[in-house]
């Protein structure tokens, strides 16, 4: 029986129906099996925002791999699949969809409001489910998550409640971000900050019962309205003798007092700096240490408080400006410069952040964090690349409190309940009446919990804590994170310090750190630029697989990659080119049935054997390291080359030759090889490998290529002989391959070719004559003796020991030849001019993108090499010919 695969791949049809194979065969699920070897991902939890980006594809892909690979090894593998309900991100979006329908909101109410956000969840959560599908994860569904559904929402209570009870969670009026778009205070490393020009103010502030005036410089005069103090070094001489005594602050007229404070740096500005502790972390330091007032300037919405006299209302800029303007008209002003510094924005609506005191529910870090960083010290948790230690570290060892309450509504709301006495309940339970007084009227907290602090608790509160499910026990501490730089200190420090209080153990043993994906001239792809690139869009077009090996070859552990058109098409034509192997070897396996590898083995099979053991070992060994992309270039080299271009090319001799035990022997190794082949790939490439595996003849009781097993090295086929032997061959067909292009000779045209060697290289090399003469596009290979004469008017290459002569007097006119070769070396000098002279031009490199000149600069590099191998072979052509 002929077993035929269709004349083209064609992914559109096979992708779909593959994944459901997988499904309705159940084989993503992890059996829970005790004793049996566990190997855990948690997937890093997708907001329910929007559509998943490249950065998702490349994450998934890169866990798909691990989860594939570690699978067909025989671990219990759980790959636990999940989303995040993304408070302020989902929040923004349906608050945006409901004022494009008129309404707010607070139109709505709190309740009404919540249950949209849970439509919202539903609608895209089921989005992102099919992108999923369509990239092939492998994740066991059964056990899908969602960080507010009631396991979840039950972990992050325990562990609040738990942390308020240890005296680790505490509520106060502290310094914290503000966004005036969202609405919500939000964490530090929610704040982006950005270089920008502004200017430096200059002001006076005038004695009050004293004559002249201290000079202040801010950039935000606007903040000036609320200070409470000016401060000074208390050994600065300047100043020592006004600590105590009050200046009187501009346009408000109120007098505030002069004091002296160590932080305080006398070599910036004038040595006297303006102190509001309602608007800068510092200052609310030091006002902490001098009992100042706090008065807020700027209220929630960005604009000026009604205390703020004139200003009142203003928007916080116009107030800025306004402010330097009636200054000015008093005369205060003593100078304005130029100054460029760090500002803080939103991460997710880029509004400048506003410093405020606001009353707020924080978590105390330092004992927390003590133990997170040693672990990390102690290599119990191992970051890949080693150098993101040091990111982990840094912020860990350099942590302030974390404020984890958020002023809006779609999220875990914090469980605190007040009652009118007074009194203050936490509970893990909602309370029916006060404890202190009895009271029924208990208002909840109205605030919601940080999106990351319920995301800190994913590698546990999804295997089921706070109950000891079977689960937990048998698949935690997970095995490996993957995941971004970016979110090193959002994320993966929250983890590790929650699961060491919470578990008393590390929640993985390795993080895996990948780069972002950006666009091909290296820009973060954005809409602002509108350089993005939908997953779903190239897999439409080219299949996942293609999608997925374009991302895995180009990465490499931590860094960042370009995304390529070219990349795309050069992994769609790496998936034909397996496709159409797999066609030729299956349509050479009539009535064949897998029975082993044969006892008598050829030059070419132990040499193909000898390769694939060498890139299973190497493919392993670089997956363990997590050297993905290595591991993925490594088998795409072994497949094109060693086995497509040469071994089966090889066979086709044997094949079509008239041995019958010679090409039982290749049809095995050819079968084996592919088999195997296909078992290496299924990590990278799942779709196609199973469905031409699913073609293959195979022993009963094989299902699936998903659920088979890791390749191992067969045998002792380590063969160095074979190998160099080979080796010398492919060199010496290349080189004749060669030697016939330079003349322009197609394949078509045969030739002669002589090869003079010694006598031991040439007893094998003769062994091998119809491969040489089929494969090098010659009619004949003639043998010499390496003391016999050398050839006269041939064309000469030394491969080793071998020398290859292509005689010329029967296919090529020598003098019409060096004539076609000049005319070719005009062109190409007049070529490489252009673009020397458009590289020597000043105006085209300050114009021309960077892409352009990169492509100009290639192609300069190109043209001239060309011209330097046409001046060598007509040099060689005219000793000939001479």
């Amino acid at each position: 029986m002929t077993i035929n695969l269709p004349p083209v791949y064609e992914p559109q049809k096979v992708e779909d129906k593959i994944y459901q194979f997988w499904l309705d065969k159940d084989f993503f699920k992890a059996s829970g099996e005790k004793g049996k070897r566990a190997f855990t991902i948690v997937i890093p939890p997708p907001n329910v925002t929007g559509s998943l980006h490249m950065g998702h594809a490349l994450n998934n892909t890169i866990q798909d791999v691990l989860v594939r690979w570690r699978r067909m090894q025989g671990y219990d593998t759980l790959w636990l699949p999940g989303s995040d309900h993304a408070g302020i991100a989902t929040q923004n979006k349906v608050e945006e969809h409901l004022a494009s329908e008129g309404y707010s909101r607070h139109d709505l109410g709190r309740e009404k409001f919540i249950e949209r956000a849970w439509q919202w969840k539903e609608e895209y959560h089921s989005r992102i489910l099919k992108q999923l599908y369509k990239l092939g994860v492998s994740c066991d569904w059964s056990r899908e998550r969602f960080t507010l559904d009631e396991g979840c929402s039950k972990s992050v209570r325990e562990v609040f409640v738990t942390l308020f009870e240890k005296g680790l969670i505490y509520r106060g009026n502290y310094m914290i971000n503000w966004c005036p778009r969202c609405h919500t205070a939000i964490s530090d490393i929610e704040v982006e900050h950005e270089e920008k020009p502004s200017t430096l103010t200059h002001i006076r502030y005038p004695g009050a019962g004293w004559d002249g005036f201290i000079v202040v410089a801010t950039t935000r005069t606007e903040t000036m309205l609320g200070d409470t103090a000016v401060a000074v070094h208390p050994e600065d001489p300047r100043y020592k003798g006004l600590i105590g005594k009050k200046v009187i602050l501009p346009l408000m007229n109120r007098e505030i007092p002069i004091i002296g404070d160590e932080y305080v740096d006398p070599a910036f500005g004038s040595g006297a700096v303006k102190i509001t502790p309602a608007h800068d972390p510092n200052d609310f330091e030091i006002g902490l240490r001098h009992g100042l007032d706090v008065i807020k300037a700027i209220g929630d919405n960005g604009a000026m408080t009604s205390e703020m006299g004139g200003y009142a209302g203003m928007d916080r800029h116009e107030a800025r400006s306004r402010i330097v303007f009636d200054l000015e008209a008093l005369g205060l002003v003593e100078k304005i410069v130029d100054y460029s510094h760090s500002v803080g924005h939103c991460q997710r609506c880029t509004t400048e952040i506003e410093p405020m005191v606001s009353l707020q529910w924080f978590v105390k870090m330092k004992p927390l964090a003590e133990p997170a960083v040693e672990v990390v010290k102690d290599e119990k948790i191992r970051f890949v690349p080693e150098r993101f230690t040091r990111t982990y570290l840094n912020w860990m060892e350099n942590i302030r409190d974390w404020c984890i309450s958020r002023q809006i509504w779609w999220g875990h709301r914090i469980p605190a309940w007040y009652c009118s006495c007074g009194e203050m309940i936490v509970s893990r339970e909602d309370p029916t009446n006060c404890p202190a007084c009895g009271g029924e009227r208990l208002t909840q907290d109205s605030d919601v919990l940080d999106t990351w602090f319920s995301s800190a608790l994913w590698p546990f509160s999804t295997l089921g804590w706070p109950e000891k499910t079977s689960d937990l026990q048998h698949f935690f501490p997970t095995s490996v994170l993957v995941t971004g730089y970016d979110i090193i200190s959002f994320w993966v420090a929250r983890m590790i310090f929650m699961s060491l209080a919470f578990m008393k153990d590390i929640p993985f043993e390795e993080v895996c750190v990948h780069g972002l994906v950006r666009d091909s001239l290296g820009r973060k792809m954005s809409k602002s630029l509108g350089n993005g690139v939908d997953p779903l869009e190239v897999i439409d077009k080219y299949g996942a697989d293609t999608l997925r090996f374009t991302l895995v070859t180009g990465q490499a552990p931590g860094n960042d990659q370009r995304f390529r058109d070219e990349s795309v098409e050069a992994s769609r034509n790496f998936v034909n080119k397996i496709w159409n192997a797999s066609r030729y070897v299956l349509m050479n396996l009539e009535d064949f049935q897998p029975v082993g590898l044969p006892s008598s083995l050829t030059r070419h099979d132990r040499w193909i054997l000898d390769r694939y053991n060498e890139v299973v070992s190497d493919t392993t060994e670089l997956l363990e390291k997590y050297e993905l992309g290595e591991a993925a270039r490594g088998v795409y080299d072994f497949i094109w080359g060693d086995f497509c271009d040469w071994y089966i090319e090889l066979s086709k001799v044997s094949l079509y030759g008239k041995e019958e035990l010679t090409k039982e022997s290749v049809k095995s190794v050819l079968y084996f090889v592919l088999e195997g082949i296909l078992r290496l790939l299924h990590p990278f490439m799942p779709f196609i490998s199973e469905e031409i595996w699913q073609h293959l003849p195979r022993k009963d009781g094989e299902d699936a290529l998903l659920i088979s097993s890791w390749p191992e090295p067969v045998g002792e086929m380590k063969n160095k002989q074979a190998r160099e032997e080979m080796e010398l061959i492919m060199q010496l067909i290349r080189a004749i391959r060669n030697l016939r292009s330079e003349v322009g000779l197609p394949p078509g045209k045969k030739s002669p070719v002589i090869l003079r060697a010694p006598l031991a290289i040439l007893s094998f090399l003769k062994e091998e004559q119809v491969f040489l003469e089929r494969l090098a596009w010659v009619d004949k290979v003639y043998f010499m003796d390496h003391t016999e004469q050398k050839p006269r008017q041939a064309l000469t290459a030394l491969v080793e020991d071998v020398e290859v002569y292509l005689p010329l007097e029967e296919i090529l006119d020598l003098p019409q030849e060096i004539a076609r070769l000049e005319k070719e070396l005009q062109g190409v000098e007049k070529d490489l001019a252009k673009t020397v002279s458009k590289l020597s031009n000043e105006t085209f490199l300050e114009k021309a993108p960077a892409d352009v000149i990169e492509k100009e600069n290639n192609k300069k590099a190109e043209m001239s090499a060309k011209r330097e191998k046409l001046l060598a072979r007509m040099s060689e052509l005219k000793s000939l010919n001479s």
